[in-house]
């Protein structure tokens, strides 16, 4: 069995890693930090982890606690694991970053949309992006994980294909996101009170959202990205617009062909002739995807969707870090959802 920590452990993310790490074969929780509700039972913030965790108590952060762990998961604000990762790489066996903290290659970019300057490029550097469908042969034995953004996975999958292929013109692609109130954290302030969640759909981040260089950085095009909230719990669909690169000879039945042969053989990834939906990947890992062409408009559509606490957060962090260790990359990960 692999001794894993969670630091950050009382977020909706944490709560979700533990629920994954429950029934992963290969992983015992020795280790559940939540400085904000330390001396707190799991079961009594979280009733659901009941069954499994009816005697985890949330600590108080030690580093002495966490130092010689297999693996650890960072469910921490990006300047917390900005710092803290540095004191764990070396000193556990791997790290699974969820913040954004080591996501983006160009550092330069972190002052324009996280608002902190990066003084751990050496880090920076070394760290894998944790998307195996992309990165997987990185990912092998990697010790510091910065796992995807989970808007960044849904389109990403979706449009990358269409990239490599050069189908697409790599300029004015938009992306429009909406995803569940969960993909904001766990939080009391007024803007995410059910009086204010409920029958309302708003988009927010206008511009300048801080997925937008990470979504440039891993699709590898200039893009528009626009995200809304809607009324529901959990999930992600990202519907994407490209225009067809000069000279492609594009059909719907060729870009379905397409995701077919790029993802065949991947554990998580679906690509369905219907439109995806969020309920159909609810409390799974799996990536369900589709495109469309228009003659009319000329206008390729790709769209994605995901569960935000799952394959967008802490799904995708376990199958990173499945690879990491040279677990089976499916090991504690769902890929029937619950449903209906």
């Amino acid at each position: 069995m692999l001794r894993i920590g969670i630091i950050g452990a009382s977020g909706f993310t944490g709560a979700e890693l533990l629920r994954l790490a429950a029934q992963h074969p290969d992983y015992e929780v020795q280790v559940a930090t939540a400085d904000s509700q330390s001396g707190v039972r799991a079961a009594d913030l979280y009733p659901g982890l009941a069954g499994a965790y009816p005697d985890l108590v949330f600590e108080a952060f030690d580093l002495e606690r966490v130092a010689g762990l297999d693996l650890v998961f960072l469910g921490l604000p990006h300047e917390a694991s900005l710092a803290l990762a540095p004191q764990l790489v070396g000193r556990v066996g791997c790290v699974v970053d969820l913040s954004a903290a080591y996501r983006l290659k160009d550092p330069a970019a972190y002052p324009t949309f996280y608002g902190f300057e990066h003084d751990q490029l050496g880090l920076l550097a070394d760290a894998v992006y944790g998307l195996p469908e992309l990165h997987r042969d990185e990912l092998k034995g990697a010790s510091l994980i910065a796992t995807p953004g989970c808007y960044v996975t849904a389109a990403t999958l979706a449009l990358r294909p269409l990239v490599e292929a050069g189908l697409i013109q790599t300029t004015g692609v938009i992306v429009d996101g909406a995803s569940g109130v969960t993909g904001a954290g766990r939080k009391s302030d007024y803007g995410y009170s059910f009086t204010t969640i409920d029958e309302n759909f708003s988009a927010y981040g206008l511009v300048s959202h801080r997925h937008t260089p990470e979504m440039e950085q891993e699709i590898g095009v200039q893009l528009l990205f626009t995200p809304h909230l809607v009324p529901m719990n959990r999930g992600i669909l990202a519907t994407c617009y490209a225009k067809p690169a000069p000279g492609a000879d594009i059909t719907t039945a060729s870009l379905l062909d397409l995701l077919r042969q790029r993802w065949v053989g991947e554990p998580f990834m679906v690509v369905t002739d219907g439109s995806p939906s969020t309920k159909a990947t609810l409390g799974t890992n799996a990536v369900h995807v589709t495109a469309r062409f228009d003659p009319r408009t000329q206008t390729v559509i790709a769209l994605a969707a995901i569960d935000n606490l799952a394959k967008g957060a802490s799904g995708g962090a376990v199958q990173a870090a499945n690879v990491a260790l040279g677990l089976p990359e499916s090991a504690g990960l769902q890929k029937v959802a619950v449903a209906p």
